[in-house]
């Protein structure tokens, strides 16, 4: 649930991917939102939406219900 709401009100600087362990999508999604002074911060926060709706409507085994560690997320 936390992720989910992460990636909703946060996502654009890969608020969520750090806290899950995705350390490559988040200073990805960073990167874009701070090189692009904001511009294209839209194109990562779509992104980050979208992976936050993935992340709380997914059950329990899919890949979107799993940290980086393979640890299943708790609801």
């Amino acid at each position: 649930m936390a992720a989910g709401l992460l990636a909703i009100f946060l996502g654009a600087l890969g608020v969520h991917n750090f806290y899950l362990g995705f350390k490559g999508k988040a200073i990805a999604q960073l990167l874009i939102s701070i090189l692009s002074f904001g511009l294209l911060a839209f194109v990562s926060g779509i992104w980050a939406f979208i992976e936050g709706i993935c992340i709380l409507c997914s059950q329990p085994g899919s890949k979107w219900h799993k940290d980086a560690d393979g640890a299943e997320l708790q609801d």
